[in-house]
């Protein structure tokens, strides 16, 4: 069998559940080793160092030596006219699918989309909130096979629906120094007009440190290989981002109401990324073999056959819990990226689910969904980040600011209480901003 079945009372205690746990925590199949990650490590420090030292100069360097394109500060930038070009020339219908996705996408982020509350009043004091959209935002694409249109559309609807101002998109360049087509198209039919010729690393860099001819983003948000999550990570606190993405993984709660055909089509759906992780968990051995079986017989026909049965051996499983309940828990303990509940009872299964990015509720709603059409973004905290990270949306792309108003009468009524918290702590000069006040009134 491509893959394996574990039977356990307990799953978060079994021995191969917990391993497998820690791995996709880890980064799963696409973490490096000790000695890999050091090195990656250690060649994005560099990059930045040079992208901070030497400016767009330094940049185009990088882009020659790295993404194998010649550029110059000047053409760093994709002109606004190769833009609607680009618009213009793609095919109508990709046009009109990724009109009606983003409108999906961006009639979702408005219904989510935090509006601050009436302030609260207290006597004198006026006490609120205000929301505010962040200023500019670095989106990065991946080039070649990996230039996915529908996380361009994912991460930047979103933002515009926050009311983010500057949107600066950068993907690596061809040989020939040209961005893919199809990402200039949806560029321009999104209303993107500042694109930039660069990859990995070092577009990560200048995007956030900025250089003369590209300014500095406050956030940073895309996909990328490991030296772009690398450089995303290094750099997080000077710009903000949406996450250090992980595999793809995909967790499934399902009884023996549920058809094994379509889990395991599911299941192949999501190692298909290659790598991936797929994991089931019911209390039933009848589906659990079943699942197993059609796994075997669907995998041959995929394109990417060979890589996914990779992912399906290292990371995925069936798991065989003694009920419900405890399938829920260990749902909780792995805290996946994409939660599948398929049961007899969906909305009882839900609501025992305390982590989870995404939750795909009933047997006609597989995960593509999500990842392509539906609304919510398809951007997912993985590696059990769930247990404190939820999917990007609008609300991402805003800022908090606490808002507070007192009058006379309410400052005299609390300037005992501030004044002793200050003295208690040895900070007397806070202290005197009140007293100062209480004086001259």
């Amino acid at each position: 069998m491509p893959i394996r079945i574990i039977r356990s009372r307990n799953p978060l205690s079994d021995p191969v559940v917990t391993g497998l746990r820690e791995t996709l925590r880890a980064g799963g199949p696409t973490a490096a080793g000790k000695a890999g990650g050091e090195k990656v490590a250690k060649a994005v420090r560099a990059i930045i160092r040079q992208v901070a030292r030497g400016g767009d100069k330094a940049l185009v360097r990088l882009v020659a030596r790295f993404d194998k394109a010649a550029v110059t500060p000047r053409t760093l930038r994709v002109p606004p006219e190769a833009i609607r070009a680009a618009t213009a020339a793609a095919e109508p219908k990709f046009l009109a699918l990724a009109r009606r996705v983003a409108a999906n996408i961006r009639q979702y982020q408005e219904r989510i989309l935090i509006r601050a509350p009436v302030p609260l009043r207290r006597g004198g004091r006026e006490l609120g909130v205000r929301y505010t959209p962040i200023g500019r935002v670095g989106v990065y694409v991946p080039g070649g096979r990996a230039a996915y249109p529908s996380t361009m559309l994912m991460t930047i609807v979103p933002a515009q629906v926050a009311g983010v101002r500057e949107i600066a998109l950068a993907s690596p360049p061809t040989s020939n120094g040209e961005v893919n087509p199809l990402v200039l198209a949806l560029a321009g039919e999104l209303g993107i007009t500042e694109v930039y010729r660069m990859g990995g690393a070092q577009a990560i860099a200048a995007l956030a440190l900025g250089t003369e001819s590209i300014p500095a983003a406050d956030k940073l948000v895309g996909p990328g290989n490991a030296f772009v999550t690398e450089a995303k990570r290094q750099l997080f606190g000077r710009v903000g981002i949406d996450s250090l993405a992980g595999p793809s993984e995909v967790l499934i709660v399902a009884d023996d109401t549920a058809r094994a055909d379509w889990l395991a089509a599911d299941m192949l759906a999501q190692v298909e990324h290659a790598p991936g992780s797929a994991i089931l968990v019911t209390p039933s051995a009848k589906l659990a073999k079943a699942v197993a079986r059609e796994i075997k017989r669907q995998l041959p026909s995929l394109s990417r056959a060979k890589a996914a049965r990779v992912s399906l051996k290292a990371y995925s499983t069936i798991i065989v819990t003694p009920d419900l309940a405890g399938a829920c828990e260990a749902a909780n303990g792995f805290a996946p990226e994409h939660l599948q509940i398929i049961t007899a009872d969906d909305q009882g299964a839900a609501a025992m689910i305390r982590n989870a990015g995404a939750i795909f509720l009933g047997q006609d709603t597989p995960v593509a969904l999500g990842d392509y059409h539906a609304g919510p973004s398809h951007v997912l905290p993985t590696g059990g980040t769930a247990r404190f990270f939820g999917p990007l949306s609008c609300n991402d792309f805003l800022k908090a600011s606490s808002v507070l108003r007192y009058d006379p009468a309410a400052l005299a009524e609390d300037a005992a209480d501030v004044i002793d918290f200050a003295t208690r702590e040895g900070l007397t000069a806070h202290a005197e901003a009140v007293r100062v006040r209480q004086r001259n009134t």
